[in-house]
Order: C-alpha cells, then structure tokens, then sequence
C-alpha cells in the first residue's frame, strides 16, 4: 500500500477485485466488466478555496493534488462513501441516513465515560456473545440500554435506522420527494460474528451473498419486507425522531451471534483480546471484538457504520 503522487497529471489506478481477479483466473471466456463504482473517500471538500487570489481555476487546487492511496483489491477496506446519480438538479438538501438511538429503551446506544471502556467508543453496541453474558451486561448496566442480546434477542436491543431530510428549512409534516425515499437497503455484517434477524418475529433474514471476506450482505426492500423496512408516518417534531424535516422510510432489524462466537472463544483471541472492563457496579474479565454493521441506502447511496462490540464473559 502507497500513496499516489498527484501533484501533476491527474492519475486513473484502476484494479479489480478480489472477486474480479477470481472470475477472471477462470480463463473461460465469461468475464466482463459491465457495471463500476466511483467514490470520493479521501475527498477533503473544506480545501475548497473560492477566494484564491489566482482566480476560479485555483479554487480546487489543492483538492486535485492531494496524494491518494494507490487502489487495493479488498473491497471491504475502500470505497465506504460511493458517489451517486440524482436525476433532479434543484435540490437543496440531500436525503440522509441517520441511527435513531432515541425512539425506545432498547434502541439507545451505550454512552460509557472513558473510565468504563466496555465499547471502544461512546455510541457503541454492544453485542453479548452468550446467555452468561447476556445476564452479566444487563445486570451491570442500568437498563440493558444499548445492549444487543446475542443468544436471546427477543428481549435485546434493535438497530434502526431513520431516513429523511435532515434540516429544519423544511417542516417534518411536508411530503418528500419520492425520488429522494429511500426503499431499498444492504445491510452488510461479518458473518463469522452474527447474522440478521426482524424484530417481530426473530426469523433469520435470507443473506443475498458472502464475499471472500465472509461479509454477508442482506437486501431490504419497502413494501417487499415487511419486517424490516417501514414507512415513517410521523410528521410532528418529536424527541424520538433523529430526522429534522420531511422523513421517508427506516429500517429495523436485530442481530443474533453466531454459533461460533456463542459456543467457543476462537474468533476472540485471533481476532479479538480479553481484559477486565469496568461496568457501571462491577467488573469482569471479558472476551471481545470489534466489528460493525454497514447499511446502505440503494436508492440514494447514503451508507452508516454502526459500530459493534461483540462480548464474552471470561
């Protein structure tokens, strides 16, 4: 891994990836690149200079020559915000994705002072591996907020995910635009570490496709899964709504561990630690590893990391 110097010409690195380079080994003819992703993940936009004493053509100098990295093949570490096609030119706010941590209990996120380090960063779910963690967390922890039950979800947190214009220029009660709804969602998690459930049911979502990395991607659609993706009808301001102006759709789902990282210890110590975390009325010796869970809006391109933090009672 490098950087590209950028300081002259502009430069295209193009590479495929690790599934490209795979279809493409197999030398029978059928490989074809039909569709490609642009992205603008190392774009610092405030280096924008519209009052360059040199005049317009200088205003995004800076930008045009910042050294980026030269393009790798694993596509779970690049292209986290994908550049997107809208077909109106006369929008003034963009739709956006927001983690709706206030809509209930179950829904808030662990907020810890830095001298309780169970998550690695305030905002953090914490996902409890095992029934024995499960009964340790939530008697810890005022409420079980935030906590995401692994073994015995029906009881456990929920993640969701509102979807709207977040402004107050418009009122919350205005329709939105329906290019600018959001009906569509991929919800990417590891699958070596847990697999997505609905929230009414419990029921296993069918994973769409696992990559050479063993993430798992899962395809929500409005009107189609009924159990994940909702219309949101409140149109008044309210403290349980993250979204200022006009809202569209959200998603909800949650998640259940995986036999492994319930039963046996082996993704923590190689992929993980272990340590003595300070609850909020007692300590205990932990397993732990971080991960999170990437959802993306189909339709508009919007994509949030929510961070997880998978725990095992030592």
């Amino acid at each position: 891994m490098a950087f590209l110097d950028n300081s002259g010409d502009i430069i295209l690195d193009a590479v495929l990836t690790d599934t490209g380079r795979a279809r493409l080994a197999k030398g029978d003819g059928t490989f074809k690149i039909v569709k490609f992703a642009l992205s603008d993940d190392e774009i610092d936009y405030s280096l924008y200079n519209n009052a360059h004493a040199s005049g317009s053509a200088y205003y995004d100098l800076e930008i045009m020559q910042t050294p980026l990295l030269e393009a790798f093949t694993n596509n779970t570490s690049l292209m986290k915000h994908k550049l997107i096609s809208l077909p109106k030119t006369n929008l003034l706010f963009l739709p956006e994705m927001k983690l709706n941590t206030a809509y209930e209990a179950g829904t808030k996120t662990v907020v810890f002072v830095p001298s309780s380090p169970l998550p690695p960063v305030a905002g953090t779910f914490i996902c409890a591996a095992d029934k024995d963690t499960e009964t340790l967390v939530y008697s810890s922890i005022t409420d079980g907020v935030g906590i995401l039950k692994g073994e015995n979800p029906a009881a456990g947190a929920r993640i969701r995910i509102d979807q709207g214009l977040n402004t107050t220029e418009i009122p919350p009660g205005m329709s939105l635009d329906p290019d600018l709804v959001e009906t569509s969602y991929i919800v990417q998690v590891d699958n070596r570490f847990a697999k997505i459930i609905d929230t009414t049911n419990l029921s296993p979502a069918s994973v769409s496709y696992i990559d050479d990395d063993n993430i798992a991607s899962y395809y929500f659609s409005f009107g189609s899964d009924v159990n994940y993706v909702y219309s949101n009808a409140e149109k008044e301001e309210s403290a349980q709504q993250v979204i200022a102006g006009p809202r569209g759709t959200y998603l909800e789902f949650k998640i259940e561990s995986s036999l492994e990282i319930n039963t046996s210890t082996h993704m923590f110590t190689t992929l993980g630690g272990s340590k003595t975390f300070k609850l909020e009325s007692a300590k205990s010796a932990m397993f732990y590893v971080d991960s999170h869970i990437r959802v993306t809006g189909a339709t508009t391109g919007r994509s949030i990391d929510i961070p997880v933090r998978f725990a095992k009672k030592s």
